[in-house]
C-alpha cells in the first residue's frame, strides 16, 4: 500500500473510507496523500467537476463518465511504484439507476475482464442488486465474501477463490470490535439512504 498508487471510486463523501481504512487497518491514508486520489460520486453532475487537491466528484453512473473519471485519475497518479490499485466502494448503489443500471454493470464487467495494467479492488454488497453482484463475482480473479451474524453480532470472512495460489477455504471472525462494527454500519447505512433516491432518478 504504501508504494501503491491508488485511484478511489467512492460514494459521496470520501471521509468513509479515510475513517474505514484508519479504524479497521490503523492506516492513514493521509500520510500517502501524493499517491491517493478519490473520485466521490455525485449524481447530480452531468459529468465531472475539475480536480480540488486530491479529489473530484462525477457521476460515474454514467458508463462514459466512468471512463473519463479513472482517465483523470490516472493522470493525477506519480508513474512510479508497483503500479495503480483501483478500489471502488459500494458499487452496486450504481446498479439502482434506470437508465444506466444495465450498462454500468456491462462497464464494471468490462474493467474487471481488461485489467492488464492496473489492479481493481471492488466492495459490494450482496443484499442489494444480489443477481447482478453476482455477475461480477463469475468474472474476478480474487473472492472473499464477509457475512455479518444478527445473532452474535459479528463479522466472519471466507475466502472462496484465489487465481491460482492455494488458500483457506474455512469462514473465520473478523478481529473487529463490537464499537468498530457499529459505527462503520452507522456510515454505511447514511450514505446508502442518501445515494440509492439520487442514483434511483437517472
Amino acid at each position: 500500500m504504501p508504494n501503491a498508487k491508488k485511484p478511489i471510486l467512492d460514494d459521496p463523501d470520501h471521509s468513509f473510507i479515510k475513517t474505514s481504512l484508519k479504524t479497521v487497518t490503523q492506516l492513514d491514508i493521509d500520510n500517502y496523500v501524493n499517491k491517493t486520489v478519490f473520485i466521490e460520486l455525485d449524481a447530480n453532475l452531468e459529468n465531472f467537476q475539475n480536480p480540488k487537491g486530491r479529489h473530484f466528484k462525477a457521476n460515474v453512473v454514467k458508463p462514459e463518465i466512468w471512463d473519463q473519471a479513472l482517465e483523470q485519475a490516472y493522470e493525477m497518479v506519480p508513474d512510479e511504484g508497483p503500479g495503480i490499485l483501483v478500489y471502488g466502494s459500494a458499487l452496486n448503489l450504481l446498479l439502482f439507476s434506470p437508465t444506466y443500471g444495465v450498462k454500468i454493470l456491462k462497464k464494471m464487467k468490462s474493467t474487471i475482464q481488461k485489467a492488464f495494467k492496473h489492479s481493481y479492488l471492488f466492495s459490494t454488497s450482496t443484499t442489494a442488486k444480489g443477481k447482478e453482484i453476482a455477475e461480477l463475482e463469475s468474472i474476478v480473479d480474487n473472492l472473499i465474501m464477509i457475512r455479518g451474524d444478527r445473532k452474535t453480532k459479528k463479522l466472519y470472512l471466507q475466502v472462496k477463490h484465489v487465481k491460482v495460489v492455494k488458500f483457506l477455504a474455512e469462514e473465520v471472525e473478523a478481529p473487529f470490535s463490537q464499537e468498530v462494527l457499529q459505527e462503520l454500519k452507522g456510515i454505511a447505512d447514511k450514505t446508502r439512504k442518501r445515494v440509492i433516491p439520487l442514483v434511483s432518478k437517472l
